[in-house]
Parts: structure tokens; sequence; C-alpha cells
């Protein structure tokens, strides 16, 4: 019955489209805190974002994600995680599929990831779900798993069948993927610059195991180095620069990082740090499941569009970057408003206060993690006097 209602469900959510991004999964070996993350720097044409907590209904897990804010009945999930420590999300390939279906039959990456936070708990779990669901799949994407054990994989998935790459498997202790398959067709598909760039930014801290969520929302999704150049123009002085191959993009719509649970956490420590709109120029905020704090109200689809106030705020400032219109003026970026000699630009007075933000959410999980080790030995105590 279960396998019924979830082919049901896929088969009646409609396509909505997803574009690109850069993504790592990163093991706990490598971590500051030991624990996995995984992260997404989202690239799409939905500049519109939101993150809701959906609570648990119908034998599905409460989960936390990211939704469209054109997409009103949160049919197709864009990153997220449960109550059990399962956490996914994807990239966009396009060097897997060689077959023709109906385009209406296609961009379903969505309505797999809302799918698997609903049902799945483990990595085998969400294979188990690829197995299971009625194909063509109608997607064509890397998606990234972790669970509450520890382990992650990227999934190479295409219409009729996928390659699964687990992160026990990568000798360094990370895994990366922007937008095309280690297993699809050479050369094809795009985000060569940028997988290439995030190595390089990557590679100290793989041989410092000191990853944090931090590196990735405050330093990696703001950072202009450009591997194909050789130059990093973060801090160049340059006023204007062309908005090609970097991390962050004109259509980068938010930095999100799952930091997971160490073994023998509870599954409720799970946090997704979120930077909400064009990553450069966003505040970070802590989302959590309910019982652990939930969603703060800023990130939620709570105009009457089903925006997000976060996210439009964003969006304002987002404009003074890319201000010219005219032309071929969407190419040009104004680095001076992120970076500049005075101090001023969007990055440098954000980052101060999203490092503050960290401090202080890291605290309040402390004390969560207190909190939950005095309920259990409360309810272990019970148990045996019974």
């Amino acid at each position: 019955m279960k396998k019924q209602v979830l082919i049901l469900a896929f088969l009646l959510a409609g396509a909505l489209g997803a574009l690109a991004c850069t993504s790592a999964i990163i093991s706990g070996s490598k971590t500051a805190s030991g624990r996995p993350l995984l992260w997404k720097h989202r690239d799409t044409g939905c500049p519109d974002n939101r993150v809701e907590l959906i609570k648990a209904h119908d034998n599905c897990y409460e989960f936390v994600a990211i939704f469209d804010a054109t997409d009103p009945c949160d049919t197709a999930a864009w990153t997220g995680f449960n109550e059990t420590g399962f956490a996914i999300m994807n990239t966009a390939s396009y060097n897997l599929n060689n077959d023709d279906i109906p385009e209406s039959q296609m961009d379903r990456e969505g309505v797999v990831m809302k799918l698997a936070l609903e049902h799945c708990a483990t990595v085998d779990d969400f294979e188990q779900l690829l197995l299971s669901l009625p194909m063509p799949l109608g997607v064509e994407a890397n998606f990234g798993v972790i669970d509450a054990q520890g382990h992650g994989a990227y999934f190479e998935t295409g219409n009729y069948s996928f390659k699964r790459f687990n992160l026990e498997d990568a000798p360094n202790g990370v895994l990366t993927r922007t937008n095309y398959s280690y297993s699809g067709r050479p050369d094809e598909g795009m985000g060569y610059v940028r997988e290439t760039s995030e190595k390089y930014l990557l590679a100290p801290h793989i041989a410092a195991a000191d990853f944090t969520p931090a590196l990735f929302t405050e330093e990696i999704s703001r950072t202009f180095y450009h591997s194909l150049l050789g130059k990093d123009f973060t801090h160049s002085g340059d006023e204007w620069i062309v908005d090609q191959d970097f991390i962050p993009r004109r259509l980068s719509t938010a930095s999100i990082v799952i930091e997971g649970v160490s073994p023998g956490e509870s599954p409720a420590l799970t946090t997704m740090w979120i930077a909400l709109g064009y990553p450069p120029c966003a505040e970070t905020f802590a989302a959590r499941l309910g019982a652990a704090g939930g969603v703060p109200v800023e990130l939620n689809g709570t105009t009457p569009d089903n925006h997000s106030p976060q996210c439009d705020i964003v969006k304002e400032r987002k404009a003074q970057v890319f201000s010219i219109e005219r032309g071929n003026g969407q190419h040009y970026l104004n680095l001076s408003k992120l970076y500049n000699n005075a101090g001023t630009g969007y990055c440098q007075q954000l980052v101060k206060k999203n490092l503050e933000m960290y401090k202080r959410e890291y605290e309040k999980r402390n004390a969560l993690k207190s909190q939950l080790k005095t309920t259990l030995k409360k309810s272990s105590k019970a148990n045996s006097e019974h």
C-alpha cells in the first residue's frame, strides 16, 4: 500500500523547473564538530524562495525544506531535512539523459525530494525510493543525501537509471558536484569552472579537517574566485566585474548548509543554516524542527504573494549590485557594493552580523542538547522503575 501511495503522489505532482547549483557533502571526519555537512548553493530562475516547516501527517515525517514562492501547495522541495536526520539536496545535471520524453514529464527533482523527506530515514532508503518510482523519473540530477548514521552519497540520476557514489569511498572525505555527472557523457553539462573553483577553495580545509557551516555561507558563497582566470576578484578593488562562472551568480537564490548529527546525538539537533536570497547580500538564519525551535518567520512565505519577507529584502540589495538594466547590463556586477576599501559593502557588513548569529545559535543548540539528554535520562529512569 505504501508503494502505491508513493507512486500516486509522484504521478499527481506537477513538474517544476530546476536550473543549476554548486554543492558538496562533507564527512564528519573532516568537520570541526565531527558532524557531516550537506551544502547547496542554489541557482534558479525563480528568485522568490521561502523555507517552511511541514508537520508530520499520514505516515509522513515532519521536515523543513526550501520551496519556491510560485509553488503554493509545497509540491517540490529543493533542499531539506526531516525528523530522522535524513537530508537531501540536488544539482541539475545536463549530461545523463539522451532520451526524448515530453517536457511536461521532466523537472520533477523537487517532487522526488519531497517524497524522500516524507518517507526516507537513511541513504539506503533513498535508493529504495528511486527503485520504487515509475519510470521515466522525469529527472536529470545529482541528488546528495546524508543521514543520522553519518552516511552520505550522491545519486547521479536520469530518467531510467542512477549511479551511487558513497561518501565513505571518497579518499579525502569530501564529494562535490555542480551541473554535470561523473557517470554521464564526458565534457558535456555545465559547471566545470565552478567545480574547479570549489575544489580550490575547499582544499586547505580538507587538509586541516576544519569545515564548518559558516565556511560555506559566509565565505565560499560570497567569494569571487575564478579558477580559469586564476584570480580571486573578491578583494581586488575592482568596481565592476563580469558575472561569469563564479560560485555566486546573478541567478543564485540561497546558500544552504544542513549540519547533521554525530553518532549518538538526537536527530532533533539537525540544523539548516540558510542565507536566503542572493547569498552575498543575505543574512544567515538557523532553522530546525518544530520541537527544536522551528523556522524563523522571516523565512516563511507570509506575504500575500507567498514571498519570504527576508528574501524580498535581499532582492532589493541585489538590485543595487546588478543595477544596469539596459543592453547586456545584467551580466555586470558592481563588486564595490559587496566589498570596498571603506568596509561598507554588503558582504563585509553582513558576515560580521552572521558570525554573531552562529555563536548565538550554537549556544541554543548546546542548551537543546543538554535538555534532550536530561529528558532521555528521566524517560530511561521512569521505564526502569516500571
